[in-house]
């Protein structure tokens, strides 16, 4: 088969010290219209790295004439940008590509791209190659900026394209973007993951840590901020990072906060952060800098030391509890969110329990959890399962419990009180309130002229539920 290039795992763990290839993203003038009086979709799986990647697809396919539709039945071309995180994604993934084939029957030219992480995957492409024959194109994470050359080299020579780079990575600038949100934007500071925790597959999908130059990073808010933008979230698979691969070494992700939180842009997040990492001087620049929000996701996947060390997580309970402690005596308004998996290979009863004490003294404001997720490459695949398919959703349901009254107990601390909240637009549960976030990232809905959508204003919370708080206006 010709345009076959397959992912290897192998190559994918290898990491060097050779400098990281930076290029701008180059237009080709000689391919153009290629949508002209057509339709394409897009469907997004993951995390906001995929959310990026989609918006970069978007824009080109809509530099080459494509509109946008949700409805299948009218699509030309057909994008599914994958997860490769949990194997519930990823079923999911090859349960829409069997439907899909019956609309390849009605409409043979139809072009249906698989692209995003579980393209990297060895046993993916595999698959494709043996029972999803009517899948066009498949691509990776590593060569997104060649999609139209690619949809072009098909449209041409009607052969199946297999071209997924296993690869440490490289960085591409000038990347055009159709962002889904008028008000708020995610912006890449870096790519790829060097962590290897051992239940997780990203490092191989995404590559070596790679830090985008800061004045690259500094420019896109800059034009941000030109455009009216309101927020932006800072987005790495590890931010704290940042800066650690540049060779001279002096510049660090809180240096880059400094800077862009002199830049004329209200609201500045930031997602994700690694424990092992999070410095006194980054807890200093968050209490400092007033635009940026009283907001930290951080991950601790377990309270206990010994599925933590199994993890690969290059920290304890006790550093971890020890952060959090610093956190809030720096910043004591802050929410602090986190993630958790249970049922990993080797957890017991009580190692279950010493995440709950962990979540107990945390305080978390919420948390993505989660039971654990095989992935085969990882060295997680090999251990010996211990844990029961019942203990795990019984050990869920009672993390999930407690998480759930942190919810509660995390916004009932602002009723009454008056706080500011970027309007985004009406609420997807009832669409005759507006509604927006918080500071602290809380769900407010509240009634308000739409004249105010895209607008931070002052908010009175006036009851707090689970998980959202009501509002009314107050200008004061």
């Amino acid at each position: 088969m010709e345009n076959l290039n397959k992912p290897s795992l192998k190559l994918a763990r290898k990491r060097s010290k050779k400098t990281v290839e930076i290029i701008r993203y180059n237009n080709d003038k000689s391919i153009k219209n290629l949508g002209l009086g057509k339709k394409y979709l897009i469907q997004t799986h993951g995390c906001q790295a995929n959310e990026i990647d989609s918006e970069i697809l978007r824009a080109m396919i809509e530099e080459q004439g494509y509109q946008r539709t949700d409805k299948v039945e009218e699509a030309s071309l057909i994008l599914i940008n994958t997860c490769a995180v949990r194997e519930g994604a990823e079923n999911k993934v090859f349960g829409e590509l069997g439907r899909l084939k019956s609309f390849k029957k009605i409409n043979p030219d139809l072009i249906l791209v698989v692209s995003g992480c579980m393209s990297q995957e060895e046993t993916t492409v595999e698959r494709i190659l043996n029972k999803y024959k009517h899948v066009d194109i498949v691509i990776g994470t590593h060569n997104l900026d060649k999609f139209i050359y690619y949809l072009d080299k098909f449209m041409k020579e009607k052969k199946q394209i297999i071209e997924v780079l296993s690869e440490e990575g490289k960085i591409v600038e000038n990347l055009p973007h159709a962002r889904e949100n008028r008000f708020k934007a995610w912006v890449n500071i870096m790519y790829g993951c060097d962590e290897f925790c051992t239940y997780c597959i990203v490092p191989y999908t995404r590559g070596k840590e790679r830090s985008r130059g800061k004045e690259y990073i500094i420019s896109e808010v800059q034009e941000l901020v030109r455009k009216g933008y309101q927020e932006v979230t800072l987005i790495g698979q590890n931010v704290n990072s940042y800066g650690l691969d540049f060779s001279d070494g002096d510049y660090t992700f809180p240096d880059l906060l400094r800077d862009l939180s002199k830049l004329d842009i209200p609201r500045i997040r930031f997602t994700t952060s690694h424990p092992k990492d999070f410095s006194d001087e980054l807890i200093n620049v968050i209490s400092e800098c007033d635009n940026i929000m009283p907001y930290i996701h951080l991950p601790v996947q377990s309270g206990s030391n010994k599925v933590l060390n199994k993890m690969n997580r290059k920290y304890t309970k006790e550093q971890y509890l020890d952060l959090v402690d610093r956190i809030y005596k720096k910043i004591p308004e802050v929410s602090i969110t986190t993630d958790i998996i249970v049922g990993f290979p080797t957890e017991t009863e009580e190692d279950f329990e010493e995440t709950i004490d962990l979540v107990r003294k945390a305080k978390f404001e919420g948390a993505y959890t989660f039971v654990y997720s095989k992935r085969k490459g990882t060295p997680a695949a090999l251990y010996e399962e211990t844990v029961t398919k019942e203990e795990a959703k019984d050990r869920l349901h009672r993390l999930n419990k407690l998480i759930n009254e942190g919810y509660l107990r995390g916004n009932q601390r602002f009723e009454g009180k008056v706080v500011q909240v970027l309007v985004e637009g009406y609420s997807k549960t009832n669409k005759n309130v507006l509604s927006g976030y918080t500071e602290n990232n809380k769900l407010v809905n509240l009634s308000i002229d739409q004249k105010m959508i895209g607008k931070i204003v002052p908010v009175k919370i006036t009851k707090a539920k689970t998980w959202s708080l009501d509002g009314e206006y107050f200008p004061g």
